[in-house]
């Protein structure tokens, strides 16, 4: 595809946030200075890329002639060898110029909540939810993330009913948003006498760390309270008041946490779960109104729908949203998951490019 046109739009976008940055007022709003940068960072790297294909689209055409050349043999056979690692960097440029060219999407770079639940299944789902943590835990040490517990609800068996942290880092938004759905496992439960095979269920959700400026919680609509923390967690846990529990009354959402020792704490982070969850609201009912217009090859991304399968009898591991199927569950679980992320962007990166006309 050509796409001149759009380029010649961009460089004059470019130009224009050039002479707005260098005004001496540029920084009197940070917020709208940092997304006007970022912009501007953009468009910079999609006008080297774009310089860079041109480059190679012309290198490609000399190589290709030199090729049939039958003057020197020696020449020939050099341009020839080029021609498989141009056309290969012709097809990475390109794939980074389209990305470039989509509006990107405001909350990719934020740092996550993520939440695991147990869902069916019992016990098992409970321990399925801390093999799910581990291999986020583990996925986010490899990409140099980290993370913070921000909430946890014990199992009787060692497994989660619930758990919430916090994942910080680079795009971990932009790439862990896949993750939001049910999660089945199908294997046999270490309870399990007779070596059946149980399926059993998680949930995960990904919700972009909202800020105060998403939504600003009014001291009216916020009711806090502070009680006694429950369940495992030691002594300290056990014998102070350092459990807080937040309700958002419009919305009836509660947020509890008793991780930490330290009420203020506990607070901060009730307040900062609440804002994503509230966040997360007003992006699903914002997708519902789109919904009808998208084909959504990659699902929605809610709560309710299945996304994955894990299956430990044939180290399977199965996404159903883009039909992708790999045997290499053992590695899958150790946090090694960039194939299907990888697979999920580009088919995501696919559908958007359609909608834009740009495919």
């Amino acid at each position: 595809m050509d796409y001149s046109a759009v380029i010649a739009g961009k460089r004059t976008r470019f130009a224009d946030l050039e002479d707005v940055i260098g005004r001496p007022n540029f920084f009197d709003d940070p917020k709208k200075a940092g997304e006007l940068l970022r912009e501007h960072r953009n468009l910079q790297k999609l006008l080297a890329d774009w310089a860079a294909f041109e480059k190679a689209q012309t290198e490609l055409a000399e190589n290709r002639d030199m090729a049939k050349s039958m003057d020197d043999r020696e020449i020939a056979e050099m341009a020839a060898a080029e021609i498989p690692v141009l056309e290969q960097r012709l097809i990475d440029l390109e794939k980074s110029i389209q990305e470039s060219i989509l509006p990107p999407d405001p909350l990719e770079g934020r740092d996550v909540i993520l939440e695991i639940r147990a869902g069916t299944g019992g016990d098992e789902a409970s321990l399925f939810a801390a093999d799910l943590l581990r291999m986020y835990t583990r996925f986010a040490e490899n990409r140099g993330w980290k993370v913070e517990s921000l909430d946890t609800s014990p199992s009787d068996v060692g497994g989660f009913k619930e758990v919430i942290v916090k994942v910080s880092g680079d795009d971990v938004y932009r790439v862990m948003k896949y993750e939001s759905g049910v999660h089945r496992v199908q294997r046999v439960p270490a309870t399990e006498a007779q070596g059946r095979i149980h399926t059993s269920a998680a949930t995960v959700a990904v919700l972009p760390e909202a800020e105060e400026v998403d939504f600003e919680l009014k001291s009216d609509e916020v009711r806090i309270e502070v009680c006694r923390s429950s369940g495992a967690g030691g002594q300290g846990v056990n014998t102070t008041d350092s459990a807080v529990q937040v309700m958002h009354i419009p919305t009836g959402t509660i947020v509890r946490c008793q991780d930490g020792r330290s009420q203020i704490k506990n607070k901060e982070k009730a307040l900062s779960i609440l804002r994503s969850r509230l966040l997360e609201k007003k992006q699903q009912e914002e997708a519902a109104k789109y919904s009808a217009n998208r084909r959504n090859l990659i699902g929605s991304g809610g709560r309710e729908e299945k996304i994955r399968t894990y299956n430990y009898p044939q180290n399977r591991v199965t996404d159903h949203r883009i039909e992708l199927t790999l045997y290499n569950l053992d590695q899958f679980m150790e946090g090694r998951i960039d194939p299907i992320q990888q697979a999920l962007l580009a088919s995501d990166l696919k559908e958007r490019l359609a909608e834009a006309g740009l495919n």
